[in-house]
């Protein structure tokens, strides 16, 4: 494929490894790992760059990692399912505004959550996670990417959040907010995947 559409101005020098190139990148490790590993985009290519330039450590763990984050848990499940859906960029932005809805559901404090109206967001929740066919497993209480604070103000979508005064409006909050996170993910990062290197 990479013969055919050229995404080197996008993944650098070194596309053996990339899985998919978009709408997020997710390349195959060259060492085992037992999570995904979500890394800025600058840092794995110097990294890459870096293990290239000695053969020796293919195969090998590396002695270390750069500044990166381990997804597990409830990141784990979301990124695992995003994955699932890699060549449908509609059916991976619908996970994550998914995992939007949950992280208010769990992580948020809305006035409006506090009526009769948190029933209408479990009945969406559970109508998209049976339309996706997705589940999360283990504690919950990150769901959403880890994004630096550097690309995204998260203070300020919380904020937003908070003071909707409406369901309507707080889904728009939480459309708008994981639309950009999911942007920023896609620009800055890329995600090395949980298998070992055969």
């Amino acid at each position: 494929m990479a013969q055919v559409i050229d995404i080197s101005s996008r993944t650098g020098k070194y596309l053996h490894n990339v899985v998919a190139s978009e709408p997020l990148e997710f390349r195959q490790p060259d060492w085992g790992t037992s999570v995904f590993v979500q890394m800025l985009r600058s840092d794995a290519r110097e990294f890459e760059r870096r293990r290239q330039q000695h053969p020796r450590s293919a195969g090998r763990g590396p002695d270390r990692l750069p500044p990166h984050f381990s997804l597990r848990d409830g990141t784990a499940s979301t990124i695992r399912a995003m994955f699932v859906y890699r060549d449908l960029e509609p059916r991976m932005r619908e996970v994550y505004l998914l995992a939007g809805l949950i992280d208010c559901m769990i992580n948020r404090v809305s006035p409006i959550l506090r009526t009769a109206l948190l029933r209408d967001m479990y009945k969406k929740i559970f109508m998209m996670k049976k339309d996706l066919g997705v589940t999360w497993h283990g504690p919950l209480d990150q769901v959403l990417l880890p994004i630096d604070p550097l690309f995204f103000n998260a203070g300020r979508y919380q904020a937003a959040l908070r003071t909707a005064t409406t369901m309507k409006e707080l889904y728009e909050e939480i459309r708008k907010g994981t639309e950009e996170m999911f942007d920023i993910l896609s620009l800055k990062y890329v995600f090395y995947l949980p298998f070992a290197h055969t």
